[in-house]
């Protein structure tokens, strides 16, 4: 299949084999799915609607557009900038070229957030929470589903990343209880927060080339970049987190490889007490890591 190619006449079944085919070939793990995601995007339909119009006709108009599709992925593309939008913790974001696609390790982050909260319960009181550097907001905003009576802050230094966050508040109808500031990491607020949460960059500088064309090419190298040892971000914002949090406020960010005692040495040194050990995704990687500010 090439840009251009015409599958116009082929059922919507054939197309979707045809498509899965081509990226087996070219070592596409997910080749199966990205089919049928692809097809069912240019049809509008889910991946269970694929299944049931599966001995349809495609139209001219609807080949090129998978054909189209399909050059995108083979070319390393993810099928989430693809389409523009990913689900995360159950709800569709909204992605741009300035956000991160969000990423099922990050929902670790959110897990031991909301058991950090559990275990200092405040009855009566509005949480409030704030994400630095917030991207597509995915974060915060799973956080609010989560939470009704909470409100929260999301902080990015791109505009064009926050505009995305504020439409996907607006989207799923948490806009009033979501507000976007653009500052560099924590440096524009001011308030008492309860919860402060983050997925900074991480990666060693010299570790980019080898990242995956998916996340090399297609995520802003902004949101990758950690430093020479993938820590400069916390060096940054673990000290500012601590000095915005309320007495018995938690810290949770994600963490990369191995990265999981550093982080929480750069806690200790803030004045952050770890409550709870560093949570693994499901890949086992020590990948949520969280401290508490003890009141004096």
């Amino acid at each position: 299949m090439t840009t251009g190619e015409s599958l116009a006449g082929q059922t919507v079944e054939a197309a979707r084999r045809i498509l899965a085919a081509r990226l087996r070939n070219h070592a596409i793990d997910s080749a199966e799915l990205d089919a049928r995601m692809l097809v069912g995007a240019v049809l509008g339909l889910d991946l269970t609607g694929v299944i049931a119009a599966a001995n349809r006709l495609l139209a001219t108009d609807e080949s090129i557009r998978l054909a189209d599709f399909a050059q995108r992925r083979l070319a390393g593309e993810p099928v989430a900038r693809i389409l523009g939008h990913r689900e995360f913790w159950g709800l569709a974001l909204q992605l741009s070229a300035a956000t991160l696609v969000p990423r099922p390790d990050t929902e670790t982050v959110v897990e031991l957030a909301l058991e950090m909260l559990q275990a200092a319960p405040d009855p009566g009181h509005r949480l409030r929470i704030a994400d630095i550097g917030t991207g597509s907001g995915a974060i915060l905003l799973a956080l609010l589903s989560e939470l009704p009576d909470a409100c929260g802050v999301g902080t990015d230094i791109s505009e064009a990343a926050l505009r995305t966050a504020s439409a996907n508040a607006a989207h799923l109808r948490l806009a009033d209880r979501a507000g976007f500031v653009a500052c560099d990491y924590a440096a524009a607020l001011s308030h008492r927060f309860d919860l402060i949460v983050s997925n900074p960059p991480y990666i060693r500088s010299a570790e980019i080339a080898g990242l995956t064309a998916e996340v090399r090419d297609h995520d802003p190298r902004a949101a990758l970049d950690g430093g020479a040892d993938g820590l400069d971000a916390y060096r940054a914002l673990i000290p500012q987190a601590a000095g915005l949090l309320a007495p018995r406020g938690a810290l949770v960010v994600e963490a990369g490889h191995d990265q999981s005692a550093a982080i929480q040495g750069l806690m200790a040194a803030a004045g952050l007490t770890p409550e709870r050990p560093a949570k693994a995704d499901l890949a086992g990687i020590l990948r949520a890591v969280a401290g508490r500010k003890l009141p004096p």
